[in-house]
């Protein structure tokens, strides 16, 4: 499957790419998308699936709703109210929302930490 993940900022795309296999394409708003970056958006997305992974605030929705206008059918990721939007979202919390978006086979799992291996019951 070819996909492609829509964020608001380098800073969302950096925090997912640490994230994701290099074959997940993370592509930017950079803010509230004008006419000429939803059409260079829809360019680029091609045929991909499309994902929407934007901030939890008033601005994010309304990019939200605009990159959804362009891309209907695509599937919605959120982030939890009152972390600091996709960059400030805890690993754990932003690997359990891509799963909860079918990404399992896409996501690079950090290694276990042997300290707390250890401590096991």
């Amino acid at each position: 499957m070819s996909l492609v993940i829509i964020v608001e900022g380098k800073n969302d795309r950096s925090r997912l790419r640490r994230l994701l296999s290099e074959e997940v394409m993370i592509l930017c708003t950079f803010g509230t998308p004008g006419s000429v970056k939803l059409a260079e958006l829809r360019k680029r997305v091609e045929d991909r699936e499309v994902y929407i992974f934007a901030d939890n605030d008033a601005s994010g929705k309304r990019i939200r709703a605009m990159v959804s206008d362009q891309f209907p059918d695509a599937v919605q990721i959120y982030t939890r109210r009152g972390y600091a939007g996709v960059e400030g979202t805890p690993d754990d919390y932003l690997i359990q929302q891509l799963e909860k978006a079918g990404l399992e086979e896409y996501i690079l799992y950090p290694a276990p930490d042997p300290l707390l291996a250890d401590k096991q019951p």
